[in-house]
């Protein structure tokens, strides 16, 4: 590794996934520290909601790979509805967090920052202002709503390729959450429920947007503990690249260059601590699926979208760390009326010795304690 300051870092490839492992909580000592929902969703920076229920939601997946059968599975509804947790573009961002992103909020869209389709989309809803003004209106006298509530007074329909035709409220809701003029207040169900921004977010002093913007690039390369500077644009308000924040590096057996968290350096002068960990599918340490394969070489696909026939892993596989590598995926089903967790398969990459098969055992284990199941393992 490089101690010059001015040239990068040079990371080995272990060393580079043990930056990654221990930047998103998944070392063994993560479940020894203490830490609630909202300090590990702040670790995070932000928790994807998908609501997807093969084996549990996206999000409580999350939180159970870091603090294990004693999370409460009461305590992330109840954050959210305290607010204490906000819902920003399908992501869990801490409420300490958003003032970061009401400062882009605040000047979108602006030339300098955001994409002609973010500009178009901006367009489309002044030249439905009349739609506009009558969301705002019934929300201000009767929200939060779910969309369906909300009256779809569009002169000018939202077109598209067929995903979101005749859905114009939708459409319009998400642009005036992007502007910071509306917000999910919550959820009923599986619907979000949407009200003023100004009934949802704290009034917070927000800072300047390219403070703002720096800062959030600190904060994420701060969890992802080792980043690409510049990555393909992905929708919402995290994208998968962190900027000039942190120090350059380079990756042993790795094309190009990246930034590297400087508190993870230092960090890797102390031993490494590994364990097992079921993931969900939608995991910060695998959500970059580019990444992934990069750091890790891991062969992943959520497929859950795909014909049963052309299925390799399961619909919902959970993949499987082991230590500082990606090295299986546990194809599973929670049957709640059978009160089971069905484990279909343990796929190995490569074959797991006798401790890291017991160890995935005891982890499924876990898991399906946590669910309130039973766990019904093949063979």
């Amino acid at each position: 590794m490089a101690t010059d300051s001015s040239s990068p870092h040079r990371l080995s490839a272990e060393q580079a996934r043990r930056v990654a492992v221990r930047a998103q909580l998944l070392d063994a000592p993560a479940r020894r520290r203490g830490l609630d929902v909202l300090e590990v969703v702040r670790a995070l920076t932000m928790v994807q909601v998908d609501l997807t229920a093969r084996v549990a939601p996206s999000a409580e997946l999350v939180l159970w790979s870091r603090l294990g059968g004693g999370l409460d599975r009461d305590e992330l509804p109840a954050r959210c509805e305290e607010q204490r947790l906000v819902e920003i573009s399908m992501r869990l961002l801490h409420h300490d967090d958003v003032a970061l992103h009401r400062a882009e909020m605040a000047v979108w869209p602006d030339p300098a920052l955001h994409d002609p389709y973010e500009h178009a989309a901006w367009e489309w809803a002044l030249d439905n202002g009349g739609c506009r003004a009558d969301v705002l209106e019934r929300l201000r006298a009767d929200g939060p709503l779910p969309a369906t509530a909300l009256p779809d007074t569009c002169v000018r329909p939202w077109g598209s390729s067929g995903w979101s035709n005749g859905k114009n409220v939708d459409k319009l809701l998400q642009v005036l959450a992007t502007r910071g003029e509306v917000a999910v207040a919550g959820r009923e169900g599986r619907t979000r429920l949407w009200d003023l921004a100004e009934r949802v977010y704290t009034d917070d002093p927000l800072p300047p947007v390219e403070v703002a913007l720096h800062e959030r690039g600190v904060r994420r390369l701060a969890a992802l503990g080792v980043a690409r500077a510049r990555s393909a644009k992905v929708p919402g308000p995290d994208p998968d690249h962190v900027g000039e924040v942190g120090e350059p590096a380079v990756v042993e057996g790795v094309r190009g260059r990246w930034r590297v968290d400087p508190a993870q350096l230092a960090a890797l002068e102390e031993p490494f601590e590994p364990r097992v960990a079921l993931l969900s599918p939608l995991d910060r340490l695998v959500f970059d699926r580019k990444r992934m394969v990069e750091l890790f070489a891991f062969d992943y696909q959520l497929e859950m979208y795909k014909p049963q026939a052309q299925r390799r892993w399961g619909y919902y596989a959970l993949p499987v760390l082991v230590g500082d590598r990606l090295l299986g995926k546990v194809d599973a089903t929670a049957d709640r009326r059978a009160g089971a967790l069905v484990v279909h398969a343990v796929h190995e990459d490569e074959p797991f010795g006798a401790e890291t098969r017991a160890a995935v055992r005891s982890e499924i284990e876990d898991l399906a304690g946590w669910l309130g199941l039973e766990p019904v393992l093949p063979g």
